[in-house]
C-alpha cells in the first residue's frame, strides 16, 4: 500500500502517467440476435489498467470541489451529477411544458443528440477549457493522461497491433465522463428559452404566447448553439 501511494503521489508531483496506464484493451461482445461476421453486430467493451482507475477515481476527489465551487458545470446538465437522474430531468421539462400551457404560453422544442459524441472530443480544445479552471499541476496531470493513448483488439486469445487514440474521452475510465462535462460545458443559454442536457443528450425549449416569435427564439437558440460547435 506504502508502494501504490508513493506512486500515486509521484504522479502528481511529476505530472506524468505512466504509459501502459493508457493503453486500454478492447473486447467485443456480440449483441444477442445478430450476426457474427458483421463487425457492427459487436459492443467494444473499454478495459483499463485498476491501479489507472483508482488514480482517477482520486484525482476527481481532489477537483471536484473547485469545479462546484467555480460552477463549471451549468445547472441544466444532469448527466453523471450525483442526486441528479433522468427522472430528474424528465420532470422538469414536464414542468416547463405544463407552466407554458397554464400561463396560456406556446412552447417550441428541438431535442439533440450527438453521435459518438464522447469520442469526438477535441483534446487540445479539452485541454484549454481545462488551463482556464484548473492549477498547474492538474493540468500537467490531465495532459499527461490524453497524449499517447493507445488501444488494442483482443477477441479470444488474438491481440491486434496497437492503435493510437487521436481524440475523445476514454472509454471504461472513471475520468471519461466528468471529461465529457469539462467540454461540453460552454452550451450557450439564450434569453426566453430553457436547456435541458443529460450527457449527450440536449433539450432546448422557448415560450411565448406567439408561436410565431417561440418559434424564431428557438431557431436563434439553435443557430447559437451551432456556431457554439464551430468554434
Amino acid at each position: 500500500m506504502r508502494a501504490i501511494t508513493q506512486l500515486l503521489n509521484s504522479i502528481l508531483r511529476t505530472g506524468h502517467l505512466p504509459g501502459l496506464w493508457k493503453v486500454s484493451q478492447i473486447i467485443p461482445i456480440l449483441k444477442p440476435g445478430k450476426l457474427p461476421e458483421e463487425a457492427q453486430s459487436y459492443r467494444p467493451v473499454s478495459l483499463l489498467p485498476v491501479l489507472s482507475k483508482v488514480f482517477e477515481k482520486l484525482l476527481i476527489t481532489g477537483i471536484l470541489p473547485t469545479l462546484q465551487k467555480k460552477q463549471v458545470v451549468p445547472d441544466h446538465q444532469f448527466g453523471f451529477r450525483k442526486k441528479h437522474a433522468t427522472t430528474e430531468q424528465v420532470h422538469r421539462i414536464f414542468n416547463i411544458i405544463h407552466d407554458a400551457q397554464e400561463s396560456d404560453q406556446y412552447c417550441t422544442a428541438a431535442f439533440l443528440y450527438i453521435s459518438q459524441s464522447f469520442d469526438k472530443v477535441w483534446h487540445q480544445g479539452l485541454l484549454c477549457k481545462i488551463k482556464a479552471i484548473s492549477p498547474n499541476h492538474i493540468c500537467n496531470v490531465l495532459q499527461s493522461y490524453l497524449h499517447n493513448r493507445y488501444f488494442l483488439i483482443r477477441y479470444r486469445e488474438a491481440y491486434t497491433t496497437l492503435h493510437s487514440v487521436s481524440s475523445g474521452v476514454p472509454q471504461g475510465s472513471v475520468l471519461g465522463s466528468l471529461l465529457y462535462l469539462l467540454y461540453t460545458a460552454v452550451l450557450p443559454v439564450t434569453p426566453n428559452t430553457e436547456n435541458a442536457t443529460f450527457a449527450d443528450d440536449t433539450a432546448v425549449l422557448a415560450l411565448h404566447a406567439n408561436p410565431e416569435i417561440a418559434t424564431h427564439l428557438l431557431q436563434t437558440a439553435l443557430s447559437d448553439i451551432q456556431k457554439n460547435n464551430g468554434a
